[in-house]
């Protein structure tokens, strides 16, 4: 049991890391990138049940629905209303970059649980194929999120636009991974990993980006 919680945790951590240690932070901003990744964890609980809820009771059970609805948009939402309860709120977040770190930690506390749950069903083969695929992705949707909440909190023009674009756009790329997987069965490989390699590609634009115009 040991291993797999060190295994399921160990892409999470690294991915944090690697984001976090891009930047120079206080202890302050650590304090709140903790905050922000504990509050990650916690949301998988409720998110499990209400996904659960509406399984049993027959809702979003197309693959498109059940892709962008029941997993893209439930746990999108929820994640980008609590970076803006409570990272969002707070004096700490005042760079764009600022607004990457927070979204990446709160996606890889969520991110980091589902996979310890998924290998302790499924077992340790799959945590290298779940490291480099939902756990990295959720990063990424988390680094896209952020960077649209930091031109929000820092730019005064577009903000109400940079807000819709921080949950709409997580959505829809959440929505798509999941639906590339519901649909092309077991050749999802072939969709995956072109949708990975974008993403990928989105995400660091956007990191660089960020940087670019904070100093």
């Amino acid at each position: 049991m040991f291993a797999i919680v060190t295994a399921a945790m160990a892409p999470g951590m690294a991915l944090l890391s690697y984001f976090y240690l891009k930047n120079g932070y206080s202890s302050t901003t650590k304090s709140l990138v903790l905050r922000t990744f504990i509050i990650g964890i916690l949301l998988v609980f409720p998110v499990m049940v209400l996904q659960y809820a509406f399984t049993v009771e027959g809702f979003f059970i197309h693959p498109f629905t059940k892709a962008f609805i029941l997993y893209g948009f439930i746990e999108e939402f929820f994640k980008w209303f609590l970076l803006w309860a409570f990272a969002y709120q707070h004096a700490t977040f005042s760079r764009r970059y600022d607004g990457i770190v927070f979204g990446v930690s709160l996606s890889l506390g969520f991110a980091t649980v589902e996979n310890v749950f998924y290998l302790v069903a499924n077992g340790l083969e799959a945590a290298i194929g779940r490291a480099l695929l939902p756990v990295s992705s959720h990063a990424l949707y988390g680094v896209i999120m952020g960077y649209y909440f930091g031109l929000a909190k820092v730019e005064k023009i577009g903000r109400r636009k940079n807000m819709v674009v921080a949950l709409l756009l997580p959505v829809v790329l959440h929505g798509t991974y999941d639906f590339i997987l519901l649909s092309f069965d077991i050749y999802f490989l072939i969709g995956l990993i072109p949708f990975m390699l974008v993403l990928w590609w989105v995400a660091l634009n956007k990191v660089k980006r960020a940087n670019e115009l904070d100093y």
